[in-house]
């Protein structure tokens, strides 16, 4: 085997602050901000002089980041925030969620705003897609009945 795990997913944005809130309204935890200008990071990224301040949040299971990213120089290069769901290289990040009615709400009075419309998967998942702060493709997924996976942190005993 090649990877050992998914360590975290990034996502580029103009304001950091409010992409935060988002994501600690979500549930997620906030491990910590930091700015980055260190001459080694523009040597991975190929950015070289990049100034970048990141904040790293962990999904509460604490198996998944997502590292959130405002670049001060170089300047943006492109804008794919309101690119449609089909546009290559697109990105978006799928969240469990427990109450999606409660999640949308809560995630609603910051902004976010279904894509489409919330559809019920084959009696197994209520889904949909929704656009958080600066057009972040978000799908949540909520589980309808009874939860068999063992690696079920809310699950008894685990």
């Amino acid at each position: 085997m090649t990877v050992k795990r998914m360590d975290n997913v990034g996502i580029v944005v103009a304001d950091l602050d409010a992409a935060v809130e988002f994501f600690l309204e979500l549930g997620l935890i906030l491990e910590g901000r930091m700015n980055i200008d260190d001459e080694w990071a523009g040597r991975v990224t190929g950015l070289r002089g990049q100034r970048v301040e990141i904040a790293m949040l962990l999904t509460p299971d604490g198996h998944s980041r997502i590292e959130l990213a405002r670049f001060d120089s170089p300047a943006v290069a492109s804008d794919h925030r309101t690119a449609p769901v089909n546009a290559l290289g697109y990105q978006r990040v799928m969240f469990a969620v427990d109450n999606l009615d409660d999640t949308l709400i809560r995630l609603g009075r910051l902004g976010a705003t279904v894509v489409d419309e919330v559809v019920n998967y084959q009696n197994s998942y209520r889904l949909c897609y929704i656009r958080g702060p600066e057009g972040i493709l978000l799908g949540l997924a909520q589980q309808l009945g009874q939860q068999t996976d063992r690696e079920n942190p809310m699950a008894d005993g685990g």
